[in-house]
């Protein structure tokens, strides 16, 4: 659907949660393919070019039979299994069998290290794992030294030592095996967080989320029905592989490509024709790339939408894909704990610079450190009530966390925004990212988003710095595009730009040229790692 001003705000004012007692994503996925048992669920392809298609009568087989031998395997109701999988089709089939048997998933990157498998199998209680033979490695290094005894092996051509075959598991397992009954409000994942400080944090979700993903992520923000080719480029390690993956193509009974392969402009640009994509969602990193591919409007591709998720995009991506493809990038906002809260909503003008308008159902407020409700124009907290079904449940065995997350009668998401007259809201940072210079407040986003407008500039941090006078200044770090070299002269000129494009007081004082910027396993900028090695050492007397 797509919306104008009055419809939208009948949405807001009419909408009721009404989750279904026994909601649950197996059940869903059971229903397309009991519909339509030759429709296509998954178009794949690798890096190499390798293809493969799998139908919802496919994939509903393929999740009874892993869930049958998970169950003959010992594993129970709620209890956890580990998935560290690349972007494949055996993924749904793992996830779905997971809860076919009962299980709680939980996934995992397959870029984590050693330490972090050993404590997400600590923390979560796990006893299974589910991994990829690219991935084999990392986990025999923690064997012995965490709760982990059923090691399940997917690709594995041959038989290896002390691993389950997953497709033997699949071949054995029986497709008409008792599932076992769930509810809405049962555990279906443990998504651990990729917070910049501290161990990431189990949180949890109930099959009710993907309920409220369908009707307010793949509504209000994707407009997706089972119509639609989806493509989502993230992974199956993620809190957005059920989001969008799950939590839209699954939910909808949509088709969706999954690519297993690096970012290559010309590469995913002759995907999504190829594959005649008709809703492409990619990070913010992903559609600057996109800009500097030349001459992009030579590819023929048939999208209705395109969507950004992770961290707010700057306008000039969202202009040069327009001028390719006349599909305007809409900006949507959430985090693992919850669903989408915050979009642009398909038919709605799109702000430059706006992350769009609170989404119907969650209600989203915008609050100051006491709790209170902010004024229009003013800066605050984004924050919901909890008990609200579009966010999280609580942590997994973890009711001190469960605690603070909900002290004061809100959940706060700890992100920065300010509304305008008409309700669209501004991110404005992290609660801990914003600069105070001068008596001046002043985003990171602000300042990053002027940056990468200049033509020299394809990526860009920005922090509090320590200044004697100032207190703190602002400093960016900055990646150049190909063909532009440091110098004092593009120190210069960055920062005129800044000046030009925004607030001057909001200019980076300081700039450091940098090859890359540290980030989270999701993608997001690590402003905190580089605010900490600007202050270490620093005399604040």
């Amino acid at each position: 659907m797509r919306y104008d001003k009055a419809s939208y705000g009948k949405e807001v004012r009419d909408f009721v949660w009404n989750v279904p007692a026994n909601y649950n994503i197996v059940d869903v996925v059971e229903g397309h393919a009991k519909r339509n048992p030759n429709k296509l669920a998954i178009l794949w392809e690798d890096a190499e070019g390798n293809a493969r298609k799998m139908t919802y009568g496919e994939l509903v087989e393929g999740m009874h039979r892993f869930g049958d031998s998970l169950m003959k395997l010992g594993v129970k109701k709620h209890e956890p299994v580990l998935h560290i999988l690349p972007r494949i089709p055996e993924a749904h089939v793992a996830q779905l069998g997971t809860f076919v048997a009962g299980g709680v998933a939980v996934p995992c990157s397959e870029m984590l290290k050693e330490k972090e498998i050993l404590y997400r199998s600590q923390a979560s209680g796990a006893k299974v794992i589910v991994a990829d033979t690219s991935t084999v490695g990392i986990v025999d290094a923690v064997r012995g030294q965490c709760p982990l005894s059923t090691f399940i092996l997917i690709g594995s051509a041959e038989p290896r030592k002390g691993w389950l075959r997953f497709e033997d598991l699949v071949a054995s397992g029986d497709p008409r095996a008792k599932k076992v009954p769930l509810m809405a409000e049962d555990p279906m994942t443990i998504n651990f967080t990729s917070g910049t400080t501290g161990n990431p944090k189990p949180v949890v979700h109930k099959h009710h989320w993907m309920y409220c993903h369908h009707h307010i992520t793949a509504r209000y923000w994707y407009d997706a029905d089972e119509t639609d080719i989806i493509w989502a480029t993230t992974a199956p390690g993620w809190a957005k592989w059920y989001w969008s993956p799950v939590g839209v193509s699954l939910t909808t009974g949509a088709t969706q490509l999954i690519y297993n392969g690096r970012f290559d402009g010309e590469r995913y640009l002759d995907l999504l024709a190829k594959y005649k994509v008709t809703k492409l969602c990619c990070t913010p990193t992903e559609y600057r790339l996109f800009a500097q591919v030349p001459d992009m409007g030579r590819h023929k591709i048939y999208l209705k939408d395109a969507l950004s998720a992770g961290e707010p995009l700057n306008v000039e991506p969202i202009e040069a894909f327009k001028r390719a493809f006349g599909v305007t990038i809409r900006d949507g906002y959430g985090q693992t704990e919850s669903v989408c809260l915050v979009c642009n909503l398909p038919g709605l003008p799109v702000k430059p610079g706006a992350m769009g308008l609170p989404s119907p159902g969650p209600r989203v407020v915008l609050i100051d450190e006491n709790g209170n409700l902010v004024k229009q124009g003013e800066v605050g907290e984004i924050a919901l009530k909890p008990g609200n079904p579009a966010i999280f449940d609580g942590y997994w065995n973890a009711p001190e966390l469960d605690k603070d997350a909900f002290a004061g009668g809100w959940y706060r998401t700890g992100d920065l925004a300010r509304a305008d007259e008409d309700g669209y809201l501004f991110f404005e940072g992290r609660a801990d990212d914003v600069i105070l210079t001068s008596g001046y407040r002043i985003g990171p986003f602000e300042v990053e988003d002027a940056l990468v407008s200049h033509p020299a500039v394809v990526e860009a941090a920005a922090v509090a710095a320590p200044h004697r006078e100032r207190g703190e200044i602002v400093k960016a770090f900055v990646i150049l595009a190909k063909g532009f070299t440091p110098s004092d002269e593009l120190t210069k000129e960055l920062q005129d730009h800044v000046k030009k494009v925004t607030a001057p007081y909001k200019y980076p004082r300081a700039i450091d040229f940098v090859t890359e910027l540290p980030k989270t396993m999701s993608g997001k900028i690590k402003r905190a790692e580089l605010k900490r090695k600007e202050w270490e050492g620093w005399d604040r007397r």
